[in-house]
């Protein structure tokens, strides 16, 4: 297959071209394809034949989203409906990446893909508004929500807690839970998606689910950082958007899609940045 993935200096675009590598890839930064531009789209489509895709490209800022909500919209918006069209255009399929942050955390169990979203913030809403024009552009479109990323490239929650608690304790919300996902496998799972050509939407995180406190105490206990984290209130740390307190996702989807256990994920991390020799940045 021929594949174009935007957003492709990213840490999902670069988990990515590693699971796609047997393809033939075409991966584009912003300074090689803004997705806001219809025009550039079409253009880039019209240099490489894609059979697929793969959108990465994201404004990703979730408090910064409040104040400059045409920016947010701008990319996750209409940067997906431009995708989305120039794709159909050419016959190409789309696969456009969302996020838990859709759902509002009411539900009682894990959402599941057939689940109604409500969004608290206007970055969910600017993801959300990507998903309908993904969906209503592109026929052949693959939409996968996903939640809590984080490898060893990027900049992600993981990277900045363990550069903290490398300069001392650290503290750490306890009650906003989710499905922590290692980006690599996630980017497996959507390359065995695109392979056997399935089309519609798919939840795809870490099996289980942990609190943003234990996700850090685990990151901690693996890399052996001795530093204290000490569980806080999402009251106690503000913020300019509202959170889900539950964004846990599941599958319904038959046959169901299974990622790793997101504890092996921390596991497999801990290896890659030891295996990079990475450092820290808060």
């Amino acid at each position: 297959m021929k594949i174009l993935i935007t957003g492709s200096s990213g840490q999902l675009g670069q988990a990515l071209q590693k699971a796609l590598r047997h393809h033939e890839l075409f991966a584009a930064d912003r300074r090689e394809l803004d997705i806001r531009n219809l025009d550039a789209a079409r253009s880039l489509l019209d240099r490489f034949s894609a059979d697929w895709i793969v959108n990465a490209a994201a404004y990703n800022f979730v408090d910064r989203a409040e104040s400059e909500p045409e920016a947010a919209e701008a990319v996750n918006s209409s940067g997906a409906a431009n995708l989305a069209r120039a794709a159909a255009e050419r016959k190409a399929a789309l696969v456009h990446v969302s996020t838990d942050y859709v759902f509002d955390g009411l539900s009682a169990r894990p959402y599941v893909e057939s689940d109604e979203p409500h969004p608290l913030s206007v970055y969910g809403w600017s993801k959300l508004k990507g998903e309908r024009e993904a969906a209503a552009g592109n026929p052949r479109h693959l939409i996968v929500r996903t939640a809590w990323l984080f490898s060893a490239a990027g900049h992600n929650f993981a990277k900045t807690i363990l550069g903290l608690g490398l300069k001392g304790d650290v503290r750490v919300v306890s009650d906003q839970v989710g499905c922590p996902t290692y980006v690599p496998h996630l980017a497996e799972a959507i390359a065995g998606l695109m392979e056997r050509g399935a089309q519609g939407l798919y939840h795809l995180a870490g099996s289980g689910q942990a609190s943003w406190y234990e996700f850090a105490r685990t990151l901690f206990e693996e890399m052996e950082i001795p530093s204290k984290v000490t569980p806080i209130a999402s009251s106690d740390y503000p913020q300019a958007a509202k959170r889900p307190k539950f964004s846990v996702l599941a599958s319904a989807r038959q046959p169901e899609v299974r990622l790793p256990a997101w504890q092996e994920g921390v596991r497999a991390f801990a290896r890659e940045l030891q295996d990079r020799k990475e450092r820290f940045q808060p």
